[in-house]
């Protein structure tokens, strides 16, 4: 983890900018007696494009949850700036501002500076995204999260991809490894080597090549990657980097038999928009949503009524389901002391919800456990989903029309 300084300027400014989103109006307008839930989000920064899409979770929630029959949420928003440090000081502020619960952070670093001050604080954390292990292995009492470690992202990774390949019957036999060196990316390409000899792959990693997901230009990674003669390229990414990296796949002409992805960025709006015919293709083994479940479909139905030109995802999601877990555990609990919500998200058990898997529940280290992953393809810029069976809508495209070959 990069420690980042913060200027006085910056701080003054940050805090200025939460305290203007506090005065936003609730997803849900309570009186007097809704939950305040803090919302840390990347929403500038490297990260804001993402940041922003989870925030739509948000927006769209409120209704849903009051159709349910869940009891107001009260949000209290506050703008991390893809700043570990940052969010720090926004949780700070947040709590010290009368936030009884937070929810956040997409970010696996900037989740763990959080989590680290809402334990000391002894003030519930429900994470929407964030996967690096250790978050979780910390023994603490007020943090928990509803989404997939890096291994458990790795193990259904494989065994979706196992899926595919046998029903298309074409292995790639070799890839080659990119991934971004930070928090996330790092946990990533620490797990590849505990999880993949689990799955006995029909594939070898002929090379692993890390870069910065700030990068602009990544066209001696791409070179080096093709020089590898790998049939596939395995990635783990973020939107910015994905958009490079398939742009430098088309000017270097090299078409791997499909693009393997274990993380955001190939399968989001922007990735689709921006490059059009160019984005098809490639597989993204995430956390997803089971198209076949109701509120997916109540869910999908709302972000598709707000905001039409884009398509439900990972961050609408797990986002989403935070605050579900939140509304969920006041209702049962009755109280907004801060013991009494954490005592009520140790025993949730929805089973009405949108993720793939049985539904939502904790373990002892305040860990869903029981979440399943999804493969997503990109087909004709709207997304299907693969794999695992029983929870599809499509049957994927394996290998990928070469993008010499699409006119």
């Amino acid at each position: 983890m990069i420690r980042h300084r913060i200027s006085r300027r910056s701080l003054l400014a940050g805090t200025a900018v939460t305290a203007t989103m506090l005065a936003a109006p609730a997803i849900v307008r309570g009186q007097g007696s809704a939950l305040k839930v803090g919302v840390l989000l990347p929403r500038s920064g490297a990260q804001a494009g993402i940041g922003q899409d989870c925030h739509r979770g948000v927006e769209i929630a409120g209704p849903i949850l009051k159709d349910l029959g869940l009891p107001d949420l009260q949000i209290m928003s506050a703008d991390t700036e893809t700043n570990v440090e940052v969010a720090r000081a926004r949780a700070e502020k947040l709590i010290a501002d009368g936030a009884q619960l937070l929810v956040g952070a997409f970010d696996s670093g900037q989740s763990t500076a959080i989590a680290q001050v809402a334990e000391q604080k002894g003030i519930p954390y429900v994470i929407n995204i964030a996967a690096a292990p250790a978050i979780t292995e910390q023994g603490y009492k007020f943090v928990f999260r509803n989404f997939p470690t890096a291994p458990m992202i790795l193990g259904d990774a494989f065994a979706n991809q196992k899926e595919i390949f046998t029903a298309a019957g074409k292995d790639p036999k070799t890839v080659v490894f990119l991934h971004v060196n930070d928090t996330f990316g790092t946990a990533m390409q620490k797990g590849i080597g505990a999880v993949l000899p689990k799955f006995n792959m029909p594939y070898t990693i002929k090379e692993t090549i890390a870069y910065d997901p700030t990068a602009r230009d990544l066209s001696v990674e791409v070179a080096k990657a093709k020089a590898t003669g790998a049939d596939a390229l395995l990635v783990v990414s973020r939107l910015n980097d994905a958009i490079l990296l398939t742009r430098e796949l088309i000017k270097q002409r090299w078409s791997p038999m499909g693009v393997l992805s274990m993380g955001p960025g190939w399968y989001e709006d922007q990735y689709i928009k921006t490059l059009g015919k160019m984005s098809d293709g490639p597989l993204s083994f995430v956390p997803w949503y089971d198209p076949n479940k109701k509120l997916s479909k109540a869910l999908e139905g709302a972000l598709a009524k707000k905001y039409p030109e884009i398509a439900l995802n990972t961050n609408h999601i797990y986002t989403f389901e935070a605050l579900l877990v939140a509304a969920d555990a006041y209702k049962r609990a009755a109280s907004t002391d801060p013991k009494a919500l954490a005592d009520a998200i140790r025993t949730t058990d929805i089973k009405d919800n949108v993720s793939t898997g049985p539904g939502i529940s904790f373990n002892a280290k305040g860990q869903n456990d029981k979440l399943k992953n999804a493969a997503i393809q990109n087909r004709g810029g709207k997304l299907v989903t693969v794999a695992p069976k029983g929870a599809t809508n499509a049957t994927a495209e394996w290998p990928m029309k070469p993008y010499d070959k699409r006119g």
